[in-house]
């Protein structure tokens, strides 16, 4: 899922090419995204679409020979004359009488032809990762180099025609790990190679050739003719083309230069936190476009704090009003805002808590992990990772939050793009940080052989180097439980224990429920209070905030009708959250199905039997209140399967259940031998878990 969808989209025909464009957003000033070598296509631009069509009018467009647009079959048809004119066309085309270019590699030097011919047409110029010919190539890309067959090809000796239409994936794997020699840079890397194998090595032949005999001179001129203000930005590591170019460029062009220690050749990409500030503040500064600035009318009195609360499933935020009520009792003059989304926003509206304005602009998270499920499926690492998008648009609308606001305390609750993005650029936080979660460490699943297993290796080593590299940046780092609720195996190999290293890195304050089902009062009055009967036997099925459990709730219905033959007194009620709509499930007799339950914890604790999927708040309610309860993790699910079993076995809780295995007859008589056990016999859950958190919490301020 995208973080941004365009308003508008069509095709401009050029001499009989077709190209495909976008248009996002809407504002006084236009951003171009220029595409680069028709390697790719306009995609590599998604850490920087959504944030700046927040706040600038957006076009981008696919370049001849990728993605949607046409793949002409004439080496002429790639000339670099031709790819000026494409730009003008799709100006032309939607409109956009001036423009603020911005390209990258090849369309920086694209740009660069742009502004030195059409001076009118453009108001600024951000170019990374600049390709000039100013420099030479190094001696395995001259065009002898280039054109020369060999028997093998080791290296740089790839950037060859003869490879590309014999091996054109061959290369594609070469060429886009040159780009990202970053550590980490998994993601980047596996996106552009898909991007890449969507058109072939003769295309990419072609693409050369036509630049060879490009009709357009390059030289010192034509770059001191360009009079638009200019930012270079360039990766000192950057193995396919130098910062010379850059510094070159820079120096005839009275322009900007930014140099970016440690990144390769796509810096936007692998830093785009980085790039993005850094090009908002340039194009502030020379066109007084937007940025961020202080709301000002004076501080309000007492201290302030900005929670970020995770929106994937209800749980995250009846913990957090548990701590956020704690804490207003040690600090009575706090003020807290929340950064969060729906359907935690449903809860928190519930609740009388102050929304950030800027919540209404993040992109919907619990929306992707939908997209992302099958059938009771959710492989939940993969869709983190393909997240990736609507996290940087995420953390630029929170950065825009706490630039413009003075807070003192930032609280994230797995606010993971957060935690990432300010410790690969320290110098971007602006308040202090309490971070927490209730898990540490990627999981592979079986099923994911040693491909997965080397990924979550990976992201685990990402996380303990930055922690350890920058050990200040988390002001207090809290664990969600106890010691024994970690997982007892390793990140990875080459990698610690995650018994070893956690308690190194974070206080425990043991599990937070929203509220102990001890405070809730004699079971029966509750049970009296919620409209429940003495002579009725109830059971719940709830499946989280998110709309992945609707094919558990229709396979529970359809064990419906055996259990309740056998229980003739038992009372079905079904929790179908606030994203799956009730109308669309079917309601045999006996059965209530209800949306929204602000109050569900105490159903919970109220009720004799209950089933549900594998969300760890869900099941430590039922834990805490002594209910019976079936639980179904997600397949593929590392967190469900692995860190909430393995919590849940802690304290004896709970009757695992296999999906997979699971028809309605299975289903129906697991309900009825819950039920006949009695009372259960588990370890008790700490009632005292947000007092403690908030306490932690509370010595920041």
């Amino acid at each position: 899922m995208r973080a941004k969808y365009p308003d508008d989209e069509g095709f401009v025909e050029r001499d009989g090419v077709k190209l495909h464009y976008e248009v996002y957003g809407e504002g006084d000033h236009t951003i171009l995204f220029v595409p680069t070598w028709s390697l790719v296509h306009s995609r590599v631009y998604k850490a920087q679409i959504p944030y700046f069509s927040e706040h600038f009018r957006v076009v981008t467009y696919d370049a001849r020979g990728n993605g949607k647009s046409d793949r002409p079959a004439a080496a002429e048809a790639y000339g670099l004359e031709q790819f000026a004119a494409d730009a003008i066309a799709v100006m032309d085309e939607t409109q956009t009488e001036r423009a603020i270019l911005f390209g990258v590699s090849f369309s920086a030097l694209l740009c660069a032809v742009l502004a030195a011919h059409y001076p009118d047409r453009f108001e600024a110029m951000v170019a990374v990762g600049t390709v000039t010919p100013l420099v030479a190539p190094n001696k395995d890309r001259t065009p002898e180099s280039f054109n020369v067959s060999r028997e093998s090809y080791r290296g740089w000796e790839k950037f060859n025609r003869h490879y590309w239409l014999r091996d054109y994936p061959g290369f594609v794997d070469f060429f886009i790990r040159q780009i990202f020699i970053e550590p980490h840079s998994t993601k980047q890397t596996e996106d552009s190679i898909g991007w890449a194998l969507e058109t072939t090595g003769d295309v990419i032949v072609k693409t050369m050739d036509g630049r060879s005999s490009s009709k357009i001179t390059v030289d010192e001129a034509m770059y001191r003719r360009i009079r638009c203000p200019v930012l270079l930005i360039h990766g000192d590591a950057d193995p396919v083309a130098t910062c010379e170019g850059s510094r070159i460029v820079a120096g005839l062009t009275g322009g900007e230069l930014m140099i970016i220690p440690g990144a390769g050749h796509a810096p936007h990409a692998r830093f785009p936190a980085k790039v993005n500030t850094a090009v908002r503040d340039f194009l502030a500064k020379h066109l007084g476009t937007w940025r961020p600035k202080k709301t000002g009318g004076g501080r309000r009195r007492g201290k302030r704090a900005l929670y970020l609360s995770s929106p994937i499933g209800l749980g995250h935020g009846r913990r957090d009003l548990a701590i956020a009520r704690e804490l207003r009792q040690l600090h009575p003059d706090l003020a807290i805002d929340w950064l969060a989304q729906d359907p935690v926003t449903r809860l928190l509206a519930v609740n009388d808590e102050t929304v950030h304005p800027a919540s209404a602009r993040l992109a919907n998270e619990s929306s992707h992990i939908e997209s992302e499920c099958g059938e009771h499926d959710l492989h939940a690492f993969e869709a983190l990772r393909r997240m990736d998008e609507i996290l940087i648009a995420n953390f630029m609308i929170f950065q825009e939050a706490v630039e413009q606001d003075d807070y003192d305390l930032i609280i994230a609750d797995e606010a993971w793009d957060v935690d990432h993005y300010w410790h690969e650029h320290p110098e971007m936080k602006k308040a202090q940080l309490a971070w927490f979660t209730d898990f540490v460490g990627w999981v592979p699943m079986p099923g994911g052989g040693a491909h997965e297993a080397f990924l979550t290796t990976d992201y685990n080593a990402e996380m303990i180097g930055h922690i350890e590299n920058h050990p200040e940046l988390r002001d207090r780092a809290i664990f969600v439980g106890n010691p024994d609720d970690i997982l007892p195996r390793g990140f990875g190999a080459d990698l610690p224990d995650m018994r070893d290293w956690i308690p190194q890195h974070f206080d425990f304050s043991g599990y937070i429920l929203g509220q102990h089902p001890d405070s809730f009062g004699p079971r029966d009055a509750l049970r009296a209070h919620l409209g429940y009967r003495d002579d009725e036997r109830v059971c719940i099925v709830t499946v989280g905030g998110s709309g992945v459990g609707a094919p558990l709730i229709r396979r529970i219905l359809d064990a419906w009708p055996m259990v309740r033959r056998r229980l003739p007194d038992m009372r079905m009620i079904v929790v179908a959250g606030p994203r799956i709509d009730p109308a669309g499930l079917p309601t045999p007799r006996g059965v209530e199905i209800r949306s929204f339950v602000p109050d569900l914890d105490r159903h919970l604790a109220a009720c004799d039997l209950a089933v549900v999927q594998g969300e760890l708040t869900t099941c430590m309610e039922l834990a805490a209140a002594g209910t019976p309860f079936l639980y179904f993790p997600l397949a593929n699910h590392f967190e469900q399967n692995f860190h909430v079993a393995h919590r849940l076995d802690q304290y004896g809780a709970g009757r695992r259940m296999d999906y997979a295995t699971s028809d309605p007859e299975v289903i129906a008589a697991a309900m009825v031998e819950e039920l006949a056990r009695g009372a259960p016999d588990w370890r008790p859950v700490e009632a005292d878990g947000a007092a403690r958190a908030a306490e932690m919490i509370a010595e920041m301020l």
